[in-house]
């Protein structure tokens, strides 16, 4: 995990400093065409990992995973600074992965047979316009995803569920599309080190260290208002 996350640091920070080479001349982007400027929302899809983490506490095997498709939607509100933008955002995705393993099983991915359920993400990001319809960005913020239990025979046992509380970092390219339209692509990386266990009366344990990674790669479209 640690070398991931150093790898994931080191290819944001090249982007950064490669983005001045990339720059080409002309006015920073305007409000009047909004681009990369104002409020956003758009819908995401993409690649979706949930595994145990490599931490020296991690007594579960990081080869078990759940994987599959992160889908959901995304808003924010960005400005342009000359050619740096920053901003605000927000997710609320869900996932279609999952893993089978008896709930007895220490390998299941240790929290016994789960399926990954909601997830949210409030955070912020931070831009810089490498041509007049192309931004790169780096991004960071808090996320508390849910793991929905399951039973024996694989059905999931309505209202009882963990919640994670981590942070997630990421990078990505946006690319104008239209007037008013972007594309972007984007890999992101999150560590869960709080869970909680609900159960189906509203009620929840007090929080307990866990070690969990999440990688993700996504690509999305978006409008600006």
């Amino acid at each position: 995990m640690r070398k991931l996350t150093l790898t994931a640091a080191a290819a944001t920070l090249g982007l950064a400093l490669a983005a001045p080479a990339f720059a080409q001349d002309g006015p920073p982007p305007s409000r009047d065409d909004r681009t990369f400027t104002g409020p956003r929302v758009g819908v995401i899809l993409g690649y979706d990992k949930l595994q145990p983490g490599r931490g020296p506490n991690s007594d579960i095997t990081s080869d078990r995973k759940a994987s599959g498709l992160t889908y959901g939607g995304d808003f924010g509100y960005d400005v342009a600074v000359n050619r740096f933008v920053i901003g605000a955002e927000g997710e609320v995705t869900g996932s279609t992965g999952d893993v089978s393993n008896r709930p007895a099983s220490a390998a299941a991915l240790g929290y016994g047979a789960v399926k990954q359920g909601r997830d949210l993400y409030a955070g912020a990001r931070i831009g810089y316009v490498v041509a007049p319809s192309t931004l790169i960005y780096a991004k960071g913020g808090y996320t508390n995803a849910r793991l929905d239990l399951t039973a024996n025979d694989g059905t999931t046992t309505t209202g009882r569920h963990y919640n994670l509380d981590g942070y997630r970092v990421g990078a990505g390219v946006e690319q104008k599309i239209g007037r008013t339209t972007y594309a972007k692509l984007e890999y992101r990386y999150s560590n869960y080190g709080n869970a909680r266990l609900e159960y189906a009366n509203g009620t929840n344990t007090n929080n307990f260290s866990v070690d969990t990674d999440r990688h993700q790669v996504v690509a999305g479209v978006g409008v600006r208002f």
